[in-house]
């Protein structure tokens, strides 16, 4: 039982949990011709808990689809040890 779990683990990194979200919003400065449209500036989000505490943190451009790839491996993972319960003790996961 050990194998298989290792060995589906095995392509899953980087992992983090959370969500990856765009979000628009405005900025500081006045008369800004994005803000002023409606459009906004558009950016990168993690937002995660950390206890019962939540959190979000700045995703840079650049690093968002290697962040999307870790918030969906941590998905994967999520489900790869329900599986493993499920399969040590026997019972049905309630997915």
């Amino acid at each position: 039982m050990k194998e298989w779990f290792q060995a589906a683990i095995g392509e899953l990194w980087p992992v983090a949990l959370g969500s990856l979200s765009l979000r628009r919003s405005p900025c500081i400065r006045n008369h800004c011709r994005l803000c002023q449209t409606g459009e906004g500036h558009q950016s990168y989000a993690l937002y995660g808990r950390k206890g019962k505490r939540r959190f979000v943190i700045y995703v840079p451009d650049e690093l968002a689809p290697e962040v999307e790839r870790a918030v969906r491996n941590g998905r994967r993972l999520q489900e790869l040890l329900a599986l493993k319960y499920e399969r040590q003790s026997g019972r049905k996961s309630r997915r």
